[in-house]
């Protein structure tokens, strides 16, 4: 059985990736899996992926950290696979049909009362954060981090090494691959490959607070 310890102390920010290795297709596809089965708040998945295996993919990802963000440049390019977490600008009802929809393909429902029973439900929770809390994009944003950390665990437990990089320019990336006319926009990127072995941050011991310090353990 895997040990979620080594998978939590394997994985690290990976800061130089090895330009020549490639992260083989059979396992990119477990991590495409990962990608689609995350888990979001009533189900919403309010997100979307570009991802880039090739050269010229890369490259255009690359657009996203010139200027300010040049220092992840190296990452984007020399990764074996970067994927582009965007989320939705928008929730609406037309969209809650299609999940609906959606989950009725897919054998969510053995009786019509808890279909209507989860748009119901959906509908409350999706309607706190558009009208009430107002904050819809923000908690579309976290449901695309839950993702993210999805795909971090996940590429260490299959023994891909990943670096999640947010110092990206959004406005940039949008404008690059028409995000926003699609109904999304650019939130991070993670690079996934395998690790160079003069990566600096390889060797060095994790820093965490003490579980006196973070943790409150009910009796």
């Amino acid at each position: 059985m895997m040990n979620l310890i080594d998978v939590a102390h394997y994985r690290y920010s990976t800061k130089e990736f090895d330009a020549d290795k490639r992260i083989p297709p059979e396992q990119f596809e477990q991590i495409k899996a990962l990608l689609r089965f995350s888990p979001s708040s009533v189900n919403s998945q309010p997100w979307h992926f570009v991802i880039a295996s090739t050269t010229e993919g890369r490259k255009r990802l690359s657009m996203g950290t010139q200027g300010l963000y040049r220092f992840n440049e190296p990452k984007v390019l020399d990764a074996s696979h970067v994927i582009l977490f965007c989320a939705k600008t928008a929730i609406d009802d037309a969209y809650l049909l299609h999940l609906l929809e959606q989950e009725a393909v897919d054998g969510r429902f053995a009786e019509p009362q808890f279909r209507e029973g989860m748009h119901q439900g959906r509908t409350m929770f999706v309607n706190m954060h558009r009208y009430d809390l107002k904050d819809a994009q923000h908690w579309m944003e976290k449901q695309v981090y839950l993702n993210m950390g999805t795909i971090l665990l996940g590429a260490a437990a299959l023994g891909v090494d990943a670096v999640p990089l947010e110092g990206i320019d959004p406005k940039v990336l949008n404008e690059e691959f028409g995000l926003i006319e699609q109904g999304y926009t650019a939130v991070a990127m993670i690079a996934l490959g395998y690790r160079k072995e003069s990566d600096f941050n390889a060797a060095l011991p994790k820093s965490r607070l003490t579980p006196m310090e973070i943790f409150t353990e009910l009796e």
